[in-house]
């Protein structure tokens, strides 16, 4: 998943408002995150390796650190000490926690192949961007739907007043992130646009994505938390 992660954090920070919403969109993309860090570190190296050759069913990482179910409990240690230390509250710790297993929950019905650890152990995802993309980008838009659905629901209860102009800012992120997989499910952007083979540099499959994740990061914690709380007669 892409977009479907991020709408875990906003209903988190929603729920646990003493946790910093930047906290709970890192734990919620948390493995993606290290999946960037251990391909320059040659531990997860992912191809093909020029963007406009890339789609989600053609993308091939072994995410032995990153996704594979045994790693999983270091993470789930790790984002629990640093929400526990960052805000002195072992709920919010085990909220990051929480995030970092339904990322792991999600991309089972959602996502590129993980095993148990390693490519030669058992599977322990679906992985369908390989075998059905259109399928997991379904499961997706439905889940981001719902999760977004509740969100705005919770924030009327809770007595907070968004302007639509807000609303659609964070919706539109959903939808972009929905529209983008759909772009590149099946046919690479070379495919599309008959983009001839050229190196400028930059067009480099996970420094594209680390823009995107980061992109869309600072985007939600800047529209997320403008809002009014409506004030009680």
């Amino acid at each position: 998943m892409l977009a479907g992660h991020f709408s875990t954090a906003l209903i988190a920070h929603q729920k646990f408002p003493k946790g910093t919403l930047l906290y709970f969109l890192i734990a919620s993309q948390l493995q993606d995150l290290l999946w960037f860090t251990l391909h320059y570190l040659g531990l997860e190296r992912t191809e093909p390796s020029d963007v406009f050759d890339t789609t989600l069913s053609n993308m091939t990482v072994d995410m032995l650190y990153s996704h594979d179910l045994l790693p999983q409990i270091f993470w789930l240690i790790v984002i629990f000490i640093l929400g526990k230390v960052l805000f002195k509250s072992t709920q919010i710790g085990l909220v990051g926690s929480a995030l970092v297993a339904g990322h792991f929950v999600l991309d089972f019905f959602s996502g590129h192949p993980h095993h148990f650890f390693g490519a030669d152990t058992a599977d322990v995802a679906l992985g369908l961007y390989a075998s059905n993309v259109y399928l997991a980008i379904a499961i997706e838009a439905v889940f981001c739907m719902g999760s977004l659905w509740y969100f705005f629901k919770q924030d009327a209860k809770l007595g907070i007043q968004r302007t639509p102009k807000n609303k659609a800012a964070i919706i539109g992120l959903f939808v972009f992130g929905i529209v983008f997989m759909l772009t590149i499910a099946k046919a690479s952007f070379r495919e599309l646009f008959a983009i001839p083979d050229f190196n400028l540099g930059f067009n480099s499959s996970v420094p594209t994505l680390v823009m995107t994740y980061l992109g869309m990061i600072f985007y939600l914690n800047y529209f997320v938390p403008k809002y009014k709380v409506k004030q009680q007669p």
